[in-house]
């Protein structure tokens, strides 16, 4: 089995997605076994008692944790190089738990302004509740951050590329600012994947997931992953964890499993063919603007060139024509599908304007260059012929 830092580091990353974190039955199973089970039994009361302790190692809960959503857990860590981490029941149920475990009342965070709408709404309505200030800052202004720290700033929090203009922010130099003012960062490394961004090896004190994307990738499950120290872990998740309850099923921890044999294929193929349509897009004069983080136009190209190894499944693009224009090209494609999720093995394509930032204002759309005629397409596995095929008559359309 190939579960701690040094084990993985003998053998490269698509191996480990393939035998990372197995844990077999007495039957000697090849595919990792499914343990439908909430609870587990004892052979004695003592037994119990030293479980519950932590005097004897085993598991007490499947709130708590699982043997196949423990499988789940460490083939991640192998994955990103993380100490411990613990699977939750979606992507956000991730990004809550770990901002939520990380402050109180009377703390601040710090956050980019391009963000995920769920995420802007933990951030300002869900911890504001609760009574933590929040700042957001353009995460590519290394200035905004300095400015922005308070004495009782606790958490820096950000994700890049950005949904949906994958902006790329420069993740070691965030980080060093949040240690300098005593404060963790928070990454949501959703969209460069694993495969194409460590933020643990830049910096960063947190890692976080919606496995229901690339992880799992064939559109079947949800699941969200937080990753991190094994300090940090124990120190600040686990009680809040094992309390709240956002648990991942064990179900969904074996489909994720089976999705993460396959990630470094699938991410390589959706990147390439992300590049081809990108070059398709760019010459094209209904299309005003083209956003991918793997080309050498990308506002940010020398941070990518620095902290990237590939250049996402995911590109943004503005047609000409607005709302109207960005309709009829996306009604008239027939391969890519209607969709507001991403790193499917299916290529998707959304208005963000209209369904993942429809809850922002005018203004604030405006603010993050989310204009009326953008669209996010995210590529799948299909033939690239076929996807330029399927772009070339929607751009006909528009």
């Amino acid at each position: 089995m190939l579960k701690t830092n040094d084990e993985v580091k003998r053998v490269r990353p698509a191996t480990a997605m393939v035998h990372g974190g197995t844990m077999r039955s007495g039957f000697g199973e090849t595919s990792e076994a499914l343990f439908l089970t909430q609870g587990f039994v004892y052979g004695s009361a003592e037994a119990a008692e030293a479980r519950f302790k932590g005097d004897e190692p085993g598991f007490v809960y499947s709130r708590y944790s699982n043997p196949t959503t423990r499988m789940f857990e460490e083939r991640m860590m192998a994955l990103e190089g993380a100490e411990d981490a613990r699977a939750t029941a979606s992507g956000m149920a991730a990004v809550s738990t770990a901002l939520q475990c990380a402050v109180q009342a009377g703390d601040h965070v710090v956050a980019a302004r391009a963000l995920f709408g769920s995420c802007r709404y933990i951030i300002e309505t869900v911890l504001g509740r609760a009574g933590v200030a929040s700042t957001l800052v353009d995460g590519r202004d290394l200035d905004q951050w300095r400015a922005a720290v308070r004495p009782e700033t606790k958490v820096f929090f950000l994700e890049s590329p950005t949904n949906p203009t994958l902006e790329v922010i420069d993740i070691a130099a965030v980080a060093e600012i949040a240690h300098a003012a005593g404060a963790i960062l928070i990454v949501d490394n959703v969209f460069a994947t694993p495969m194409q961004q460590k933020p643990l090896e830049l910096g960063a004190d947190v890692v976080v997931y919606s496995a229901t994307k690339h992880i799992d990738g064939q559109g079947r499950c949800l699941g969200g992953v937080v990753l991190s120290t094994a300090e940090w872990i124990e120190k600040n998740l686990q009680d809040f964890f094992r309390h709240t309850g956002p648990s991942l099923s064990p179900f969904n921890a074996w489909t994720l499993l089976k999705g993460l044999e396959t990630l470094p294929l699938r991410v390589a193929q959706q990147t390439a063919n992300a590049a081809k349509l990108a070059e398709v897009l760019a010459g094209s004069p209904k299309v005003a603007k083209v956003i991918y983080p793997g080309r050498a136009d990308h506002p940010d190209a020398e941070i990518i060139a620095r902290q990237m190894t590939g250049g996402s499944t995911l590109l943004a693009f503005e047609l000409e024509g607005g709302k109207a224009g960005a309709f009829r090209f996306a009604n008239a494609l027939e391969i890519v599908k209607i969709s507001n999720n991403l790193g499917d093995a299916k290529s998707l394509v959304t208005h963000p304007a209209t369904t993942t930032h429809k809850n922002l204002t005018e203004e604030a759309r405006a603010e993050l260059g989310i204009g009326p005629g953008m669209l996010r397409l995210s590529a799948g596995i299909e033939d690239p012929a076929d996807l330029v095929d399927d772009i070339t008559r929607a751009l006909a359309a528009v």
